[in-house]
């Protein structure tokens, strides 16, 4: 059966089925009327036209690709469109539509043969025929954008363009160490969980851009992003410069004076050890080079600060010993 008939055969009415019908209510309708009017069993003349109904309805309907082409080529006709050919007035000449359906439907699909060409004009209000629909069922972005027949006639309508998605903003807390070290951490977006790697380094009120997980976009645009914004928990004993990792050094008045090694430990607790100099004072900086923040190729330092320890209650020997020591120093403090 020619494929320019189909406008005017309703297949699943004469199946007995719905347009939305699987393939199995298909095949289960054919086999039913096929034994009431098979031609061995029903010898009359309407029988046989009958079956000859069935047999071309199931073998349209029965075949994938041939469905979707009945039912697009019928979707555009019940929509109110009509064909005609050749090409004058009162109709849309749309003799470029026959390569576009002959691309989709074959070369024999019947919608105009050489030279010919293709009218197409709505047959009242509210029946506007809509290529969308057709293109649509093709998986085609060939019909996107375009749309064809508005109440005056034919109009076009240009495909939505991409929209990128909007940025989100959350916040997070870490430790020091985490932000000197680097931590991975668990996130929550739209109820979806993922982890992403905190930086080592990363200091308190920094932001860290997370690209393409903001929200997503519209039309094909790309996803926004995720901005964390950092707060970095004060910690008692160590604090971040830069790359260094700075922390008080506790030495009695002994060590400060006649210098000495002085046990310490570092941020992750592992034994570290400060050579102090012979006459350090309180606030001297002392160096332990490549043991502070790990950025790229070139740590930085760990660095004791001095802090001269004396005892919260000193006893009579050790005050007189204190002041025997001033006496001794002479005028050292430049006051």
């Amino acid at each position: 059966m020619a494929e320019n008939e189909w406008l005017s055969k309703d297949f699943y009415k004469v199946l007995g089925v719905s347009k939305d019908a699987s393939d199995d209510d298909i095949k289960k309708a054919y086999r039913k009327l096929a034994r009431k009017y098979h031609p061995d069993v029903n010898k009359t003349k309407e029988a046989e036209e009958k079956f000859k109904d069935i047999s071309e309805a199931y073998d349209v309907l029965s075949k994938k690709e041939d469905r979707q082409k009945y039912d697009a080529i019928r979707q555009f006709g019940m929509g109110g469109a009509r064909f005609a050919g050749g090409s004058g007035s009162g109709g849309f000449d749309a003799s470029g539509f026959s390569d576009i359906f002959g691309s989709m439907f074959g070369a024999g699909s019947g919608m105009g043969g050489n030279g010919s060409r293709i009218r197409f004009s709505t047959s009242g209000a509210g029946g506007n025929p809509n290529l969308n629909d057709i293109f649509s069922m093709f998986g085609g972005a060939a019909g996107q954008g375009a749309q064809y027949g508005n109440a005056g006639g034919y109009g076009y309508e240009e495909a939505p363009r991409p929209e990128n998605g909007e940025d989100r903003n959350s916040k997070i807390a870490l430790t020091l160490r985490q932000a000197i070290k680097g931590a991975t951490v668990s996130l929550s977006v739209d109820g979806k969980k993922f982890k992403a790697h905190v930086p080592a380094g990363v200091r308190d009120g920094q932001k860290i851009k997370l690209a393409g997980k903001g929200k997503p976009g519209l039309n094909g645009g790309k996803a926004g992003d995720l901005y964390l914004h950092v707060t970095v928990k004060p910690d008692d004993t160590f604090s971040m410069r830069g790359s260094d990792i700075v922390m008080d050094l506790p030495v009695t008045v002994g060590e400060a004076v006649a210098g000495g090694k002085v046990e310490a430990k570092d941020i992750d607790g592992n034994p570290v050890t400060f050579k102090v100099p012979a006459g350090s004072s309180s606030g001297t900086e002392l160096k332990l080079a490549g043991l502070g923040v790990q950025r790229g190729n070139q740590p930085g330092d760990l660095i004791g600060r001095v802090q001269i320890m004396v005892p919260a209650k000193p006893g009579l020997m050790l005050k007189h010993a204190a002041k025997e020591f001033d006496e001794k120093a002479g005028d050292y403090l430049a006051r």
